[in-house]
């Protein structure tokens, strides 16, 4: 519990000091946009925009072998149609070998503040789903509360409506998505890494019950967005066993995020909790361990070493984690505390030029269970242009 008093008090006292630096790893959050964003604002004339990101990553975990890996490779492209009509589409190749579509949808803008959108889309939840390329957020990893609670990347097509209300400071987000696959090929959803099995990415997805996604992000305070997420929905069943008890699952997810930045100090947080109907019955049907509630959340700050008048920027930081795929259990099945996680990270992010970074940093790993779980090392190579 003190630990946890410390690490808010921390948070709130960053937040009171931290202002902008001009660039895309620590812009001011209000104006932060990611790849689909800037190129939609930035198409001027008819025809096509070209961009994208890529990582090359070193994970070295105590006592084992290390890996090198180029982690993607997104090649975005965007074209105009007109002054109303836009298509966004990301083309992702993971790891050399995989080949996946991130994004493609066509945004229709009736008015400067509201546009509908219909396609392959991210899923507004948390800060890193979202604004996930390496020049954006701290750590050659993204952090372990999107990968397993949110979880990053999730993408599903559908359509929906975004835009702002600049007299309110709000801007938002609202979509129908096909859900989570209840069983995607030969995985199901665990314990362990909670819903990402089930990511379905557009992928001859199959479609059951619709689920509604919203989000509002508030831009009212200099330098501060808080942003407010939910997901309702099942998960999606196939024709043959829909009629199964436990052939789908009932999903609830909220979340909460703050990012701030002033001159040289920057802070960031985020919570997210997922409450899950019906994991009994899908339990006994597939022989799994999933939780009936997902819960993480995490702290982080950071601090520019080098002047801020210079373009190079030199960012120390620290981010605490804390996530259980596992927060309640339903039914016979026993909590396991391995799921109980926390993390902390050290690193360093330099910024040698708008748009590439170098990044290193530390991890100390830790469950609630008695078994040890490595450290780990990681050094990478941003860029998103």
């Amino acid at each position: 519990m003190k630990k946890i008093t410390l690490l808010i008090s921390f948070f709130a006292t960053t937040l009171a000091v931290a202002q902008s630096a001009p660039d895309s790893l620590q812009i001011n959050p209000q104006n932060q946009q990611n790849a689909a964003q800037r190129i939609l604002s930035g198409n001027i004339n008819n025809g096509v925009t070209v961009g994208g990101y890529g990582e090359i990553t070193y994970n070295q975990p105590e006592a084992d072998n290390g890996e090198l890996d180029v982690q993607r490779l997104v090649l975005l492209f965007g074209y105009k149609f007109n002054d109303k009509v836009q298509f966004i589409t990301e083309v992702e190749l993971e790891h050399v070998e995989e080949v996946f579509v991130e994004q493609a949808f066509i945004q229709y803008s009736l008015s400067d503040n509201v546009n509908l959108r219909g396609g392959l889309m991210l899923v507004p939840m948390g800060i890193v789903n979202e604004y996930h390329e390496p020049t954006t957020f701290n750590g050659v990893e993204r952090p372990s509360v999107d990968g397993n609670i949110v979880p990053t990347t999730w993408r599903e097509i559908g359509f929906g409506v975004s835009g702002k209300f600049d007299d309110a400071s709000l801007r938002y987000q609202a979509y129908v998505f096909n859900g989570f696959s209840s069983v995607n090929g030969e995985k199901v959803l665990g314990g362990k890494n909670g819903l990402r099995n089930g990511r379905q990415k557009g992928i001859k997805s199959t479609v059951d019950s619709p689920n509604l996604a919203a989000k509002l992000d508030y831009y009212g305070l200099p330098g501060l967005r808080l942003g407010l997420s939910g997901y309702f929905g099942r998960t999606q069943a196939e024709d043959d066993i829909e009629d199964i008890d436990g052939s789908s699952v009932g999903i609830s997810m909220v979340g909460l995020d703050a990012r701030y930045a002033k001159k040289r100090i920057t802070a960031r947080g985020q919570f997210i909790h997922a409450s899950l109907s019906d994991t009994e019955d899908y339990n006994s049907l597939y022989s799994s361990d999933l939780g009936s509630a997902l819960q993480g959340w995490y702290l982080e700050a950071a601090y520019n070493l080098l002047p801020i008048e210079k373009e190079q920027q030199l960012y120390a930081f620290a981010r605490y984690e804390d996530f259980d795929t596992n927060a309640s259990v339903d039914g016979g099945l026993v909590k396991n505390d391995s799921y109980d996680r926390n993390e902390w990270t050290f690193g360093l992010s330099y910024k040698i030029a708008p748009g590439a970074v170098v990044k290193a940093d530390y991890q100390i790993k830790d469950n609630a269970s008695d078994s040890d779980v490595p450290n780990q090392l990681n050094i990478g190579l941003g860029v998103w242009f």
